[in-house]
């Protein structure tokens, strides 16, 4: 019988991480650990499949010996370390919480090169970067240059994975996530949040004018490229954007996405953020588009199946 490729996704009820998971036990010769503190994640975002080559275990990766015990049981070959405390609200709001997500960075990577993981998937963000000083952002000239807490904690912890892979060789892939959606995103983001008011004819609110830019990445997308970076073996102690190279203001979205629903919705418009709502998002995507090697999902298109996904439930 075949030995099955081990794999640790932290942070795996949560919309990517649980997105991840379905794909990777797609794959019958992979066998998925998924851990998750429940604290922003759900057991509803948990594959709906069998249970013939997954399971899921409640973790606090911040917390060691909690960590320590499912990855010294299980003798992970791939670890994809998600787990994060998230959103723009509240991580502004509870620094010190976020800072705490550097305990679970030092404890993972440390499980990992004690352990024989071959490659650590890390996700990082687009906050890296902060406002931007050149554009498309890329991975290899673009300053990191953010300082909201969020950021710095990501920041570190990529130095982290070049300096464990120059000290103990520990081969490492980082993902700089751009805003990505679908259908099991919590209404704590820009585009779950606009389509759910949309649906309810609700007024939209917008910080600012709303000329601010995102790129919006369709999930699917997302996990394409993730999931190929392990099949292929490619990016290995590399960085790469994960997102859309099409940049759309605020204010557009908002419009579109009444457009798409049918919807009643007026735009209000809100004071500006204080701090963390950066003026332009634009990736570069060269590294993604060769491993997606098709084209990304449009903007509308993607609008449209998160509405008819089953998954996606109002708040």
């Amino acid at each position: 019988m075949k030995k099955r490729t081990k794999i640790l996704i932290t942070g795996g009820a949560g919309f990517i991480g649980s997105c991840l998971a379905e794909k990777l036990i797609e794959n019958p010769d992979n066998y998925v650990v998924i851990v998750d503190n429940l604290l922003s994640g759900s057991l509803e975002k948990l594959p709906q499949k069998p249970k013939d080559n997954w399971s899921f275990i409640k973790c606090d990766v911040n917390d060691y010996r909690d960590i320590a015990e499912v990855m010294l049981a299980n003798k992970f070959d791939y670890v994809f370390h998600y787990a994060a405390f998230v959103g723009v609200n509240a991580t502004q709001a509870n620094p010190i919480k976020v800072l705490k997500d550097l305990y679970g960075i030092e404890h993972i990577f440390d499980l990992c090169k004690n352990s024989g993981v071959k490659r650590v998937f890390f996700a990082s963000s687009s906050e890296v970067y902060g406002e931007p000083v050149d554009l498309p952002q890329n991975e290899e000239t673009t300053p990191l240059n953010s300082r909201i807490p969020y950021a710095v904690v990501k920041n570190v912890g990529e130095a982290y994975l070049r300096s464990y892979k120059k000290e103990f060789g520990l081969d490492f892939t980082i993902f700089r996530f751009f805003n990505t959606y679908g259908p099991k995103q919590s209404t704590d983001f820009v585009m779950s949040k606009f389509i759910s008011h949309a649906l309810l004819n609700e007024d939209i609110p917008i910080y600012g004018d709303g000329n601010q830019t995102r790129t919006f990445c369709y999930i699917d997308d997302n996990i394409d490229a993730c999931v190929a970076a392990l099949y292929k073996n490619e990016y290995v102690n590399d960085v790469l954007n994960i997102g859309s190279d099409i940049e759309v203001p605020i204010i557009d979205l908002a419009k579109i996405v009444i457009e798409i629903t049918g919807s009643k919705s007026k735009i209000a418009f809100k004071p500006p953020l204080i701090e963390g709502d950066m003026h332009r998002r634009y990736p570069d995507t060269t590294k993604m588009n060769k491993l997606l090697n098709r084209k990304i999902t449009s903007l509308k298109t993607g609008i449209k199946k998160v509405i008819e996904r089953p998954e996606f439930i109002l708040p």
